[in-house]
């Protein structure tokens, strides 16, 4: 039997993705939290994404799906941005960073990691990717 699709708010997504792709009540609010505290490279990139002022695309920051949270998120193209400070060259935060990506590519959600110091150094650069992934 296959599974059983949900409505258009899941991307075609068998309905047990879709609710495995909710966020804990813990989650949310701590991602509530993370949005009143974005660091100085998440602030620079949300100000270049907020209001579909890159190509039209609608963007979320510190959005939760599943048992994380994304720096930002944009349903339409289901594309994840990952904003890294240098805490992700340890091994140890580079595995979850993996496992992670695992995760959410399992869910169709592509992600893209772009590190903090390029959108300090090279905003232009960092949304010219963005762009070239959401045109897919």
């Amino acid at each position: 039997m296959a599974p059983e699709r949900s409505g258009g708010d899941g991307g075609g997504l068998p309905r047990t993705q879709n609710i495995e792709m909710e966020a804990p009540p813990e989650t949310v609010e701590r991602a509530k939290e993370l949005r009143r505290k974005l660091t100085l490279p998440e602030v620079i990139l949300w100000r270049a994404l907020r209001g579909r002022k890159l190509d039209g695309a609608r963007f979320r920051r510190q959005h939760p799906i599943g048992p994380f949270i994304l720096d930002f998120y944009c349903d339409e193209a289901r594309l994840a941005i990952e904003v890294d400070g240098s805490g992700h060259q340890h091994p140890d935060q580079a595995r979850y960073d993996q496992q992670r990506t695992e995760w959410l590519e399992a869910r169709r959600v592509a992600v893209l990691r772009v590190y903090a110091r390029d959108v300090l150094e090279n905003l232009e650069g960092v949304l010219f990717v963005v762009r070239q992934r959401l045109r897919g």
